[in-house]
């Protein structure tokens, strides 16, 4: 879910930085982009994610042979 968010707040921080434009004063987008590398950084963290038990809890089954 992080990762999905940075991908949003980069293309925000790339769209201002082409357009050369700032929000409310200070916020312009290198911010976006710093803001967007936390995210991704807590994403791979572990922080955000939907289950505890990690890979384990979804359909996939180690099989014997």
């Amino acid at each position: 879910m992080l990762a999905i968010v940075a991908a949003i707040v980069f293309g925000l921080g790339f769209l201002l930085d082409l357009l050369n434009t700032q929000i409310a004063g200070g916020i312009n987008g290198v911010t976006f982009m710093l803001l967007g590398l936390c995210l991704l950084a807590l994403h791979q963290g572990g922080v955000g994610k939907g289950t505890l038990s990690g890979y384990r809890s979804g359909g996939w089954r180690r099989t014997r042979r």
